[in-house]
């Protein structure tokens, strides 16, 4: 939980940022000293190495300091990273040091990156590996594995980033070294994060924490709470995150990490945005600029803050800043070939211009945004499954080890055959045999239990292979002739084949197949995340009748288009413990329904009835009602049965399936009572929130 802040330290912050802006010449001096203590320990070193002429090719000594300093610049001056590597690898030409070889090709990797060149930053992490797997250095190698990983999920390929993480894991435990574990752990959350994995990535980031409370690093700790903070607030969750960005900026300020301070201050005001609250948005926002101001060299970072800031001053009024922000961002964007980063920047563009009603320049950057989302959205429609399909040809890796040991385990039990034979003259050989025959049945056992875990693994992919066949399959089958209609129509009036009176008459035909679409994609879209993302509930204090109420605001048009009333009699104080979004999902669908079998000028009765533990809700309307075999058919799940309304409306199927599920994982019910021609009752229920949870709440 967010710790409350008292009104003196609102004081002290005011303060504080005073001070800041009047002292900003000393402030700035003291971000210069941004991890002093390490560039001047190896600056005191090289120079002490030049005094003493060991500056030359044949002290390797010198040109480890050379390139530690490098790594040190990365953050604020990327160039200078450049510079230094170079003229160690200079000093190598004449040098037998690996090692030395391996961290310029690295560094190099790391410049290329933050340069956006990905090609080049590939092309030089793979060189940095091979000299690794040469030198056989288990720490060497899972360094570049995860850095290598990193950059493919920079480039959006996300089932090499995904296998090159888990390549360096088991080097990393081979190592037993918790400082990479715990990096190679957080990025792998990180990529699961980027694809809505929210669960996948906090059971990894559960993995992190025991790792770091073994290393016991205060700013390790911190970086994983910042990095916890970014992903709650994503979620929604923004007392978490609060909770945890506080955390962490208390320690980087302890420490003096100003990189990662400046990460945590952008990070927090972000979640002041997700709150609405854009003042203090812009107060965390501003202290973040200032670090990034004053030699800090970190574009990924900067994209984001800036955006965040235009973000925060179009919600004050201030649309010059905000644009001149989003401007700043979008360019660096594109300088470093970030596709989420325009997105994002493109977004916030259009919605400035759009506000100032400059609608061309709005178009300009809705069209920037779409074009870019679409490509991403195509790129990121398998990426989910990639994932696991990753996981599972990793796993299928170890099965083939698994199986190369079951040989290497039954030509050890014939030798062991053989030396019982002979056991008088080879009783000094059976018995390290032996020994290691036990060692090999452990292996043996360990393996076995991770096949059966691939074997629970591959029915999950079958699984998700057949929902994934399936949601294409109704996305063709339902949505494509509305869609096709729609295109027909807008040809016939661009090539002027309809006249206006026609055109109009058509056109609300068309607005009619666009709403179809746009309810059918919503439950199409819920009930595939349900399907492939495990559909977690999450639920709190829900007012059902003003839910409903909502839901009626929204279906409004579509009832009066039919002349159909429609009362809502559920209780005022009718609270409830669920998941909002997937209750209301529910009541859409079941109001839609009613409209959509309810003849013109009919009654739709929306009533609520209390018991101890719950609350039952029923949808009533005057419409055709139902035989037993259809009754039997509706509830079911991973089927297409539809019907036509009474005026021809088309639906899914999906919708009253998806209502079961989603009522059953609320701890409810859901059934219906109905008869052909005396319309139908849909009743389901809900768990009422008890005195218990509204003490908790």
């Amino acid at each position: 939980m967010e710790q409350k802040i008292v009104p003196n330290y609102y004081a002290k912050i005011l303060v504080l940022q005073l001070l800041i802006v009047l002292l900003s010449g000393q402030y700035a001096l003291g971000i210069s000293n941004i991890d002093q203590s390490t560039k001047d320990s190896l600056s005191l070193k090289i120079k002490s190495f030049k005094n003493k002429g060991l500056d030359n090719s044949e002290n390797t000594a010198y040109i480890d300091a050379v390139l530690a300093l490098a790594k040190e610049y990365r953050y604020y001056n990327v160039d200078s990273l450049y510079n230094l590597t170079r003229k160690a690898q200079k000093l190598l030409i004449h040098a037998d040091h690996p090692k030395g070889n391996y961290n310029v090709y690295f560094n190099y990797g790391v410049y290329y990156s933050d340069k956006g060149a990905f090609p080049k930053a590939i092309e030089n992490l793979n060189k940095a590996l091979d000299i690794a797997y040469n030198l056989d250095d288990d720490k060497l190698i899972a360094s570049a594995l995860n850095r290598l990983a990193s950059q493919y999920q920079y480039g959006g390929d996300y089932e090499k980033s995904l296998m090159n993480y888990l390549k360096g894991l088991d080097f990393a435990k081979k190592s037993q070294d918790n400082d990479i574990l715990s990096i190679i752990n957080e990025n792998i959350a990180h990529l699961y994060a980027s694809q809505q994995e929210y669960d996948i990535a906090l059971d990894f980031y559960k993995e992190v924490t025991e790792i770091n409370k073994k290393l016991n690093n205060p700013v390790v700790t911190a970086q994983t709470l910042s990095n916890l903070a970014s992903i709650y607030t994503e979620i929604g969750d923004t007392k978490q995150a609060m909770f945890h960005i506080n955390q962490s900026i208390n320690t980087f300020e302890q420490e003096e990490v100003y990189d990662w301070l400046a990460y945590s201050y952008s990070v927090k005001g972000e979640i002041y945005l997700k709150e609405g609250k854009e003042k203090w948005a812009l107060y965390w926002l501003d202290q973040s600029k200032l670090l990034y101001n004053n030699n800090l060299d970190d574009k990924r970072g900067e994209i984001a803050l800036y955006n965040n800031l235009s973000l925060a001053y179009m919600g004050t009024g201030s649309d010059s800043l905000a644009t001149d922000y989003a401007l700043k961002g979008l360019d660096i964007a594109k300088d470093i070939q970030s596709k989420e980063g325009q997105i994002d920047c493109a977004e916030t563009l259009y919605k400035i211009f759009k506000e100032k009603e400059d609608y061309k320049r709005a178009l300009c950057y809705h069209e920037i945004f779409t074009s870019l989302s679409d490509t991403l959205a195509k790129e990121s429609n398998t990426k989910s499954l990639k994932l696991f399909k990753t996981q599972l040809k990793y796993d299928q890796q170890k099965k083939e080890l698994i199986l190369e040991n079951e040989k290497k385990l039954a030509k050890q039990q014939n030798l062991i055959t053989l030396a019982l034979l002979v056991l008088i003259v080879l009783i000094a050989a059976a018995i390290p045999l032996y020994l290691n025959q036990k060692k090999l049945k452990k292996l043996y056992r360990e393996l076995k239990i991770q096949a059966a875990s691939l074997t629970e693994r591959e029915k999950e992919l079958e699984s998700s292979n057949t929902t994934k066949d399936k949601l294409f399959s109704i996305v063709g089958h339902d949505l494509r002739g509305p869609i096709g209609a729609l295109q027909g129509l807008l040809e016939m009036i661009i090539s002027g084949d309809l006249g206006q009176q026609e055109a109009n008459r058509f056109i609300r035909k068309a607005k009619t197949d666009v709403d179809h679409v746009l309810f059918t994609l919503n439950n199409i879209l819920s009930w595939g995340r349900t399907q492939l993302n495990g559909g977690n509930t999450r639920p709190t204090t829900t007012n059902i009748y003003k839910l409903a109420e909502n839901n009626l605001d929204f279906l409004d048009e579509m009832a009066a288009a039919k002349d159909i009333k429609i009362i809502n009699d559920i209780a005022k104080a009718s609270n409830a413990f669920i998941d909002e979004n997937q209750i209301d999902l529910v009541l859409r669908n079941l109001i839609s329904n009613a409209i959509k079998f309810t003849p013109n000028n009919g009654l739709i009765t929306l009533e609520s009835e209390e018991s101890l533990n719950h609350i039952q809700i029923k949808i009533k309307d005057t419409g055709v009602g139902m035989d037993n075999a259809t009754k039997e058919k509706i509830f079911k799940a991973n089927t297409n049965f539809t019907t036509y309304g009474t005026n021809n409306e088309k639906g899914t199927g999906l919708g009253l399936s998806l209502c079961k599920e989603m009522i059953e994982k609320n701890n409810g019910k859901i059934w219906v009572e109905s008869a052909p021609q005396k319309g139908s009752t849909f009743h389901f229920t809900v768990p009422k929130l008890s005195e218990n949870l509204k003490k908790a709440s």
